[in-house]
């Protein structure tokens, strides 16, 4: 019959040292990053600019793409 104890002790070694480099988060998406609050004055003066701009503007798009990533980043709270 063969000895199957150092085979055993290998594989319990090897889980065990496996398991503890798993206790940080190595996810990095869940990492979130502040979102930066504006206060209402501030976020009418910025519609009011926003509205006289040009509507082919390449800053519309850009903000548009900041606003969708602001919600996305709403989910992380």
């Amino acid at each position: 019959m063969p000895n199957f104890a150092p085979r055993w002790t290998l594989l319990v070694l090897a889980l065990s040292l496996l398991n503890g480099c798993a206790t940080g988060n190595s996810n990095l998406a869940c990492v979130c990053p502040p979102v930066k609050e504006y206060s209402l004055e501030f976020q009418k003066k910025l519609a009011d600019e926003i509205t006289s701009m040009n509507k082919k503007n390449a800053a519309i798009l850009v903000m548009q793409d900041y606003a969708l990533l602001r919600k996305e980043l709403e989910v992380c709270r």
